[in-house]
Parts: C-alpha cells; sequence; structure tokens
C-alpha cells in the first residue's frame, strides 16, 4: 500500500510524495511513524484502505496536505487545522522563536500575552508551551478559527494559560482586554492583486480572509500599530511577521507611532519576515 501510494503521488504531480505517502498511511491507520516502520511488513484492509483512498482523490485534487490529515506540526507542537485557518507555516517559527527568547529574557515571569490574528493559536500556544509562567491571550474576528484554536489549546494542555477571545484586528481592542507585555501578530499582509497567482493550494483551499492585506498587504499594519499600541505597557514589545519587500514601510510606521528599537529579522532564506518594536 505504501509503496503504491508513492507511485500515485508521484504521477499525480506531488513533489514531496515520499514524507507525503508516509504521513497518509500513518493518519489512514492510526499509527505513529514509529508503529509503521515496525509493522512495515503487515497488511492493512478495509477501514485503512477506505480512509486512504478519500485521502488520496483530495490530495490529487490539490488539496493540501494539512488540511487532508487535519493536522500540521509547528515547533514540534501538532495542531488541528482546517480550510477555516491558515496552515501553520515553517516561516512563522521565526516569530514564535523571536517572541520567546524576548520573553525568556525578561524573565517571562507572569507577562501578558496577546497573539492577534491568531488562527489555528499556533504562536500564542507555542510561546505558552515554551514560556509556562506567561499567560496568552488568543484573538481573532472569526469564531471558526476560533473554534480551531481553542482545540489546539486543549490538544496542547495549555488551557490554565491561555484563553481566546474575538474581536477584530482593524479596529480599536475591547475595553477590560488589560495591558499586555508583548503582541505578536502575523495579520493578512498578501497584496489583493497578488492572490490570484498564489500557488494553487493557496488560492484554491486556504481562507482568503486570511490572506488579503489590502492593496499594498499593509492594511492591517496601519491599523494595528495606531490602535493597538494602547494595550501595551511601558516597553511593552510589537512584533509581526510580514512579506517580502514590507519591512521598510512597517519599520516606519512604528518609528513615526512611538516605538524604538525598531528591528527587522531575516528568515534562513535572507528575507526580513519579522519586524519588531518597543514601545
Amino acid at each position: 500500500m505504501y509503496l503504491d501510494l508513492r507511485r500515485t503521488l508521484k504521477a499525480g504531480g506531488v513533489e514531496d510524495y515520499n514524507m507525503e505517502a508516509r504521513l497518509m498511511i500513518c493518519a489512514a491507520s492510526g499509527k505513529t511513524r514509529e508503529e509503521l516502520l515496525r509493522d512495515m511488513k503487515l497488511y492493512a484492509f478495509g477501514e485503512t484502505e477506505t480512509a486512504l483512498a478519500a485521502m488520496v482523490e483530495r490530495r490529487l485534487r490539490g488539496e493540501p496536505i494539512a488540511y487532508v490529515l487535519g493536522e500540521w506540526e509547528f515547533m514540534g507542537l501538532p495542531f488541528n487545522v482546517d480550510p477555516k485557518v491558515l496552515i501553520p507555516r515553517a516561516d512563522t517559527e521565526l516569530l514564535a522563536e523571536l517572541a520567546i527568547k524576548l520573553l525568556q529574557g525578561r524573565g517571562g515571569d507572569g507577562a501578558r500575552v496577546l497573539d492577534l490574528c491568531c488562527g489555528t493559536g499556533c504562536i500564542g500556544i507555542s510561546i505558552a508551551k515554551t514560556v509556562q509562567s506567561c499567560r496568552v491571550v488568543l484573538v481573532d474576528n472569526s469564531m471558526a478559527a476560533l473554534r480551531v484554536a481553542r482545540s489546539n489549546v486543549n490538544r496542547n494542555s495549555v488551557s490554565g494559560s491561555t484563553v481566546c477571545i474575538e474581536a477584530d484586528a482593524m479596529k480599536s481592542p475591547p475595553v477590560l482586554l488589560g495591558k499586555f507585555d508583548l503582541i505578536v501578530c502575523n495579520p493578512p499582509y498578501v497584496p489583493s492583486g497578488e492572490i490570484p497567482g498564489l500557488d494553487r493550494g493557496v488560492r484554491d483551499f486556504e481562507p482568503h480572509a486570511a490572506l488579503d492585506g489590502g492593496a499594498d498587504g499593509l492594511d492591517f499594519y496601519r491599523a494595528v500599530i495606531p490602535n493597538w499600541k494602547a494595550i501595551l505597557k511601558d516597553s511593552g514589545c510589537l512584533m509581526f511577521e510580514c512579506g517580502e519587500g514590507q519591512s521598510f514601510a512597517i519599520m516606519d510606521m512604528l518609528t513615526e507611532n512611538g516605538f524604538e528599537s525598531v528591528a527587522s529579522y531575516p528568515d534562513p532564506a535572507g528575507t526580513p519576515r519579522v519586524v519588531a518594536g518597543v514601545l
């Protein structure tokens, strides 16, 4: 079954057919990777074959493998995903890593963290899981996304330190939200005109509302920086993910709004991927 699946995926144009075949077999059979290797010589039939056939059909139609599996990994943690939320990307791990490093450098004790435009909650939950003394609030304007985020809070056992709240990043923060030591935000930042040219798996399956950042991709930064800085504590930090070619404009916005120590941080490919400033 595994060898047949590899051949089918390869013939269907799936680039990483070997890894995806392994992931699908694991999901269809309910086995871990280690159990799959242990049991590779055993026969599989019935429910496993039926489940696998449905997965293959969806994948060959172009649906991203993460949606086919219903989960994806971020910072070494498992996260539930569905087409109501963006799939966590490896690029976004830089934002989580920098946030964790900042909190640990400041001691982390009792720090309040806001994950704005949280989607799956992967950034905030990764912070809560690593810096266990902090308190995290996950915010999104999509109730469907917040349902996924809540499921991930429970799945990663951080319900004691993490809550979910509905709010619109394009508007002022809700009253009584309190003050935060750190706001992390991975907003929609794809320019509207570029969405039709995105990879098919992104364009046809991922939620456009979580991608579309307006004509130049910067609409959310223009709204978040002046509005949400009001709930940062003194010396609080605002940290964004951004797209290629956007970092200088965002750094200027931060400086114009009273932020200091404004800097950008490159991803492994050398592209400025995170911009941060201290209020």
